[in-house]
């Protein structure tokens, strides 16, 4: 079996000096090799063809048969890393937490230790009959959420 370590490695490898990062790189019982990369712009084709050719370049077909799969993180998927939270600042999010609430928000921060989602929530406000929509500053670690993924809108 393909060494998962080393694809990673190639990848990482190629992907040095570009503004693309690895989000996955997994090799299944069959020798299917899956590359996912992302960049905060978006991915192009052409780059994943590259990245494609460099990591057969470096494998040897001879020696161990496989199949390579390279593409871009799949539009509306989880966040797998970081670097995908970072690239979401500013846009909405919606998430689902470990004891299994739902929300949507706007990602206002993330670093290596969590992140803060800007929710509307309706509370009680004094001399207001009725609660009123209030934005509140949500802190997660990673730990506290099963997934997060951008909200995609074609408005």
């Amino acid at each position: 079996m393909i060494d998962k370590n080393k694809v990673r490695e190639l990848a990482t490898q190629w992907l040095e000096g570009k503004e693309y990062f690895l989000v996955d790189a997994s090799v299944d019982d069959q020798n299917k090799i899956t590359v996912e990369i992302d960049h905060k712009d978006g991915v192009w084709i052409d780059d994943c063809c590259e990245l494609s050719k460099f990591i057969e370049e470096h494998l040897d077909r001879d020696e161990e048969d496989f199949e390579l799969e390279v593409g871009s993180a799949g539009i509306g998927q989880p966040f797998k890393v970081l670097q995908q939270y970072v690239n979401a600042v500013g846009y909405d999010v919606e998430l689902l937490t470990k004891e299994g609430k739902k929300m949507e928000g706007s990602l206002k921060s993330a670093d290596e230790n969590g992140f803060v989602v800007i929710v509307e929530e309706k509370q009680r406000i004094e001399g207001k009959k009725r609660p009123q929509k209030v934005e509140v500053e949500k802190h997660f670690t990673y730990d506290d959420v099963k997934w997060v993924k951008n909200i995609i809108d074609f408005k």
